[in-house]
């Protein structure tokens, strides 16, 4: 079943800049993709639109048809969006908002008026699922770049979205990091989350269904790891 439909997706920045020139893409719920290309190909770009930051935060002409869960993202705020898709930014710092890392947790689902009890219930098994509950009162600037990680994924995680966008999870963690990063996004996926990962370290994302690769702002090839490796190097 679709999660994701995107039709001849096109978007340009007020600059006069276009990024997106003809995106045509569906994604099946459950899927974890790996979203590759060169810099400046659309890949940060696609993704805003998917998590709604575009047109909702930044201005720009966009057309073609973007569905998520069958919204349609012309008509849909960008607060509507965040108990669908979680997205989370490359650098942890920009995320982080609060003195503790269960605050920081609990601080979506607060402002969505979740009650009391749930957010403290969502918090909670975050926390255990993250492997970070005797972190619950840390100040989250004072933990590592790799715990950092885990606070921000959990951040997006206590809304509990279907979808799951993460730019460059694994750019700056450290080997023992970006394993614990991967063994963390196969257990969303068997718990039936759609993952989406911006990453340019192929390696990476080999556990993926498909690699997405953008190339002047289209789909160029969109297909099995495997599959796509064999022609990737036509353009990149």
């Amino acid at each position: 079943m679709s999660i994701i439909q995107i039709e001849n997706l096109k978007f340009t920045y007020p600059s006069g800049k276009q990024v997106l020139k003809g995106v045509d893409l569906t994604i099946e719920k459950g899927e974890m993709i790996g979203l590759i290309g060169d810099s400046g190909c659309g890949k940060s770009t696609l993704c805003h639109v998917m998590c709604g930051i575009i047109p909702n935060a930044i201005g720009g002409t966009a057309s073609g048809q973007v569905r998520i869960k069958d919204k349609n993202m012309r008509e849909t705020k960008l607060k509507d969006m965040a108990e669908t898709v979680g997205f989370v930014m490359q650098d942890s710092d920009r995320m982080i908002v609060s003195s503790t890392v269960e605050d920081e947790l609990a601080f979506g689902p607060e402002n969505l008026r979740i009650p009391p009890e749930e957010v403290r219930r969502r918090v909670d098994e975050t926390l255990e699922l993250l492997q970070m509950t005797e972190y619950a009162l840390t100040n989250p600037n004072h933990l590592s770049g790799g715990q950092k990680q885990m606070v921000t994924i959990g951040s997006v995680l206590t809304l509990q979205p279907d979808i799951l966008i993460l730019d460059e999870p694994h750019s700056h963690l450290d080997e023992e990091s970006r394993i614990r990063t991967k063994q963390l996004l196969n257990q969303l996926k068997a718990e039936g989350k759609t993952i989406i990962i911006v990453e340019h370290d192929y390696e990476l994302i080999e556990d993926a269904d498909r690699w997405i690769l953008l190339h002047e702002g289209k789909v160029a090839l969109d297909g099995k790891p495997e599959e796509v490796k064999e022609k990737i190097w036509d353009f990149v």
